[in-house]
């Protein structure tokens, strides 16, 4: 899982399966129906045929979290009026335990259950600053006629003791909605829809994006590959970004090497118009052969573009590790009673190290910029808890306080994978790194043998050199910070800092100066806050309306521009504004004075380690 906070915010094959006994489960067959041709009060009914039980009580159970997500979301709280059926129509007794699980009597007579399914999207309670219920990737939409976006963990869920019987989901749907996905659909139909797979956590693994055909597909090196994209408002099509998506992944294609899971692979991007009822939780979810994106529409293309490079890389990595790597916790994964794994450094760190590293290495972007991304990274982790275990954060990351840390992954976990690297590199002398490492590791373990927690520090020691070992023991499961600089200079690297302008409108990246009123779109600066030195120069306050900026119109359809431009402005630059204050318009004249702020460097600074960093980066 990827979370980006925007600005403004405006900001497997993982088959899980719990063991049973039961050796008839896998000869039968859950058939389950979600119908969207017939959507009342914005929900959507779900039928699910039960399997021969031999109990007098069954369990049925919606998951509470799923892989990927890190979080307690409790789907089962979308779910309304779940009745139980026998094979004459009689209800059967249904008592709801907990907020994700049903109890049915008198089960041995069961045929069905039915219950109506609420989407997420419109009543998530994000405010764009990571405070959803649900992250948006992760969750559903249901929008009649347009729109449903099919995390099937939000819509089917599981009897207890039958995870491991094969499912055949059929999805009724208008002709002219279609669906994206990884799936192959068994039906010819233009109204229904029918996929079949093996057990339940294929089907949790395997999402579904409805709406009107708008796809391109291309192939790299084996792999098709399928763009699909929902725009409310036609702003973007899959054509107008597959370029730089093909481009992308060709090259994570080639960085990868050896290591490919996978034949076919789904992108869906679903594009929010970021009012009240619609997506507020920006990044994408991985899956062993798709990925669910969620951004603001209100994006301009480059920033879009750049957002899903972002975010569709490290999805994509997720090939590697946990889909390919993985422990134990995660091939047995319990959707209601989680336990995490330990290695979120992996799982998530290796992986946004890899999103990153894989542009040098394909020349997609130039040494400075990926210098820079590792000292945004050095800067954001030291803003979190340094001295905290990373091994037992991530065994805990679903309570307080290692909740709250979570971010770090993508932060402090990318930096142990370059640390990882740099070491593996120093001691083969440049012949081998991280990539190896995790190559080798698939060829020991892979998608069906999990690996035991405990166990993968050894292992990997075992597979590199004892400096692995113990910067793992010291740094990764030790509560000791990291010492960045020592490892930076084995590739000719030193830290520094600059005092460079910052941004305008957002402080620290999260926290904006300035809120659009949903009710008329009019950007206003927030009251009661510390401005900035752009602000108080001008004589700007709070509560003042901006409705326009050397004499272009703001508003919320285009404050994205506003941000990018004032990115552009200089010292001292003439800048007029007109604003309403209090009621009244009037115009501000005067100079434009940025705030400025400390910010960490990463530069060249010893030539004579350049034929290590070169390796480094290049090999």
């Amino acid at each position: 899982m990827k979370r980006i906070i925007l600005i403004l915010a405006l900001t497997t094959m993982l088959w899980s399966c719990k063991s049973i006994n039961n050796k008839t489960a896998k000869e039968q067959l859950i058939q389950a129906t979600i119908n969207l041709t017939e959507v009342k009060n914005d929900q959507v009914l779900v039928t699910v045929n039960a399997p021969q039980i031999t109990s007098e009580q069954i369990i049925y159970r919606i998951p509470k979290t799923v892989p990927g997500t890190y979080s307690e979301d409790n789907y089962g709280k979308y779910i309304e009026e779940l009745k139980a059926y026998d094979k004459k129509g009689r209800l059967l007794t249904v008592q709801k335990l907990d907020e994700n699980s049903w109890s049915i009597t008198k089960a041995t007579a069961l045929s069905k259950i039915t219950y109506l399914v609420n989407d997420t999207f419109d009543i998530e309670k994000g405010t764009g600053f990571g405070k959803e219920d649900v992250f948006s990737p992760a969750g559903s939409n249901i929008d009649a006629g347009k729109n449903f976006m099919i995390n099937t963990h939000c819509f089917i869920g599981y009897f207890e003791d039958f995870m491991a019987t094969p499912y055949q989901l059929t999805v009724n749907h208008p002709a002219d909605l279609w669906g994206s996905t990884s799936m192959t659909d068994l039906d010819n139909s233009t109204t229904s829809d029918s996929f079949k797979t093996s057990r339940y956590a294929e089907l949790v693994e395997n999402p579904i994006m409805y709406s009107k055909p708008d796809y391109t597909t291309f192939n790299v090196d084996g792999m098709d590959i399928q763009i699909s994209v929902y725009s409310p408002s036609g702003k973007y099509t899959a054509q107008s970004i597959t370029p730089e998506m093909k481009t992308m992944m060709t090259s994570q294609k080639h960085f990868l090497g050896k290591i490919n899971a996978t034949k076919k692979y789904s992108v869906l991007l679903y594009l929010s118009n970021m009012k009240e009822d619609d997506a507020h939780g920006f990044g994408a979810l991985e899956h062993p052969t798709a990925t669910t994106v969620v951004l603001p529409e209100i994006m301009e293309k480059e920033e879009l573009v750049k957002s899903m490079m972002d975010v569709v890389s490290h999805e994509f990595f997720h090939i590697v590790t946990p889909l390919t790597i993985h422990s134990k916790e995660i091939q047995f994964f319990d959707y209601n009673n989680p336990k995490m794994s330990e290695h979120l450094w992996m799982y998530e760190g290796v992986t946004e190290y890899f999103a990153n590293l894989f542009q040098i290495n394909q020349n997609l972007i130039p040494e400075e910029d990926f210098y820079n991304r590792i000292a945004e990274k050095i800067e954001e982790s030291k803003a979190l808890n340094d001295t905290m275990s990373f091994t037992k954060m991530s065994a805990n990351v679903l309570e307080q306080p290692y909740k709250d840390q979570y971010l770090n992954v993508y932060q402090k976990g990318a930096l142990i994978g370059m640390c990882i690297d740099i070491i593996i590199r120093e001691k083969s002398n440049g012949e081998r790194g991280i990539l190896d490492l995790m190559q080798k590791l698939a060829n020991e373990y892979g998608v069906s043998k999990p690996f035991n927690d405990s166990e993968l520090f050894d292992k990997i020691t075992a597979l590199t050199y004892p400096e692995v070992g113990e910067f793992l023991k010291t740094y990764v499961a030790g509560t000791t910070p990291i010492p960045y600089d020592l490892y930076l200079a084995k590739v000719g690297l030193t830290q520094t800092t600059k005092q460079v302008p910052a941004s305008v409108f957002i402080k620290d990246k999260t926290t904006p100066y300035v809120l659009v009123n949903p009710n008329n779109n009019e950007i206003s600066v927030i009251p009661n806050s510390e401005l900035n030195p752009f602000f108080n120069q001008l004589g700007l306050k709070g509560g003042d309306v901006i409705l326009a900026i050397n004499q272009i119109t703001y508003s919320y359809e285009n404050i994205y521009d506003m941000i990018n431009e004032s990115d552009k402005w200089k010292e001292n630059e003439a800048i007029e504004i007109k604003i309403k204050r209090n009621g009244k318009e009037q115009l501000i004249k005067g100079t434009v004075h940025l705030p400025y702020q400390e910010k960490l460097y990463i530069e060249v600074t010893d030539t004579s380690k350049k034929q290590l960093k070169e390796a480094w980066l290049k090999d």
